[in-house]
């Protein structure tokens, strides 16, 4: 199963796809979107659309992932955040992928083994889930975090859906 991993941003989203066989898991492609910060919002989210389009199009996952917005101080951050987040469910939709949403603190958990960790933490975790990826960037490994995130959730319900059809 491919699956692609989605870190929002208006500036720059991050993403990362994987190949998931049960447990195994490979790398395939990760990358940062990044838009001009000097046009207008309307062009930003177009062209965030438009690439994230041509990278779904170029991978065609199966499945994707996208972290929640978190709330931050600064309220117009966290509205552009939201609009870029809305642009990447967006893209996903339209391509007919299935997304499931996941919390930082739960990918953190999922990936380091707890809500607290660092970011250098997952990045490392990443690294060592992944061997011998080259991360594009902060934003990549972001999403490629969440694209394990998903993947270890997938794989959960399947066994988990195997159990409950034995005791039936």
């Amino acid at each position: 199963m491919i699956l692609i991993g989605l870190d929002p941003g208006l500036g720059t989203t991050g993403w990362g796809v994987i190949a998931a066989d049960g447990n195994r898991l490979s790398h395939l492609a990760n990358g940062q979107i990044r838009t001009d910060s000097g046009q207008a919002l309307a062009d930003r989210l177009v062209a965030l659309h438009d690439a994230l389009a041509d990278i779904l199009i170029a991978h065609r996952p199966d499945g994707a992932a996208v972290e929640e917005v978190f709330v931050n101080a600064n309220p117009q951050s966290t509205l552009k955040l939201g609009q870029a987040r809305g642009v990447v469910l967006l893209a996903a939709a339209r391509a007919g992928i299935m997304v499931g949403e996941y919390a930082a603190r739960l990918v953190k958990k999922a990936v380091v083994g707890t809500g607290a960790a660092e970011k250098a933490q997952v990045h490392a975790m990443v690294a060592r889930l992944l061997p011998g990826v080259k991360v594009a960037g902060a934003d990549a490994a972001d999403a490629l975090a969440v694209a394990i995130t998903h993947a270890h959730h997938l794989a959960s319900a399947r066994a988990l859906g195997r159990v409950a059809g034995r005791a039936a």
